[in-house]
């Protein structure tokens, strides 16, 4: 009997990774996630320390950012334009929405740029790619715990008490987290062979905000245009934060639906082509 070479007993001990189309299933690759989870906190904990080295402020940026822009905001439509706020005091209510919007656009921003910014990692290493974007976003959930606090504050000056909604908050950051997910995966997997998407990121996201319910409140929007106006994923989250946090009205029902089905085919399509392409990323870097 022949003894055992390298390869069986890297086997035998569970550290042999074969790699085959065959073998390029969505399970699969669910499975290796989870075996390179260390990896994966490991990212995560190097792009939360990253972010912030040699600041002098340090993660008080992840209050700053949105403060600073409900401030304007506030000054801006609130105080100038006199845009309506159901009824809530308006720095409030445009923080609720400015947080989780904070988080997005951040995350949205990291996933997009993951596997360009990561080329020596996936030119020379192997690893499931979908560790890069899915770290870049989850990290973004340090800085949102950051600026919840600075939420929880106002809503105790203002003297808002949430309702029993606010246990379904956890559900609309998920969705947050979903929606930035999906669509970073489309960019990033763009970005690798079309460089001007990590130009167009920016500026798509400063346009997305100023077309979502974050400085206004989704009345102004007029009835028959509400389904087409619910297409924009983050509307089923900010009317999601809103309704939690503050106690208003729950989110009509149609287009809270028709939100988070575009979120689900976003999140869907984005791992379907991000699969479909991974495998050209290190020829293309």
């Amino acid at each position: 009997m022949n003894p055992p070479d390298a390869r069986d007993e890297q086997f035998a001990h569970g550290h042999l990774t074969e790699i085959s189309a065959s073998s390029n299933t969505l399970a699969t690759e669910v499975r290796e996630l989870w075996a390179y989870r260390d990896l994966l906190v490991l990212l995560i904990q190097r792009d939360v320390s990253i972010r912030y080295k040699q600041s002098a402020v340090g993660i008080g940026w992840a209050i700053l950012q949105p403060l600073l822009t409900t401030l304007i905001f506030t000054v801006v439509f609130g105080s100038f334009a006199k845009l309506p706020s159901d009824g809530y005091p308006y720095a409030l209510y445009v923080m609720c929405a400015m947080v989780p919007w904070t988080f997005f656009s951040r995350a949205l921003s990291g996933a997009s740029g993951s596997i360009v910014g990561a080329s020596g990692m996936v030119t020379k290493v192997y690893f499931p790619r979908l560790v890069l974007p899915i770290s870049k976003t989850v990290s973004g959930l340090v800085d949102f715990a950051v600026a919840f606090v600075l939420l929880i504050v106002l809503l105790v000056v203002y003297r808002v008490m949430p309702t029993i909604g606010v246990l379904m908050l956890p559900l609309f950051i998920l969705l947050a987290l979903a929606t930035a997910l999906g669509i970073g995966l489309w960019l990033t997997a763009l970005n690798v062979k079309y460089r001007d998407i990590g130009l167009l990121v920016p500026f798509l996201t400063q346009i997305w905000m100023y077309v979502s319910p974050i400085a206004y409140s989704s009345q102004i929007v007029p009835q028959k245009y509400l389904w087409l106006y619910s297409l924009n994923p983050i509307y089923g989250v900010v009317e999601g934060f809103r309704w939690a946090l503050l106690g208003k009205a729950a989110p009509a029902t149609g287009p809270l639906a028709i939100s988070c089905g575009v979120v689900v085919l976003m999140l869907a399509s984005g791992i379907w082509y991000f699969r479909r392409t991974e495998r050209e990323f290190a020829d293309n870097i």
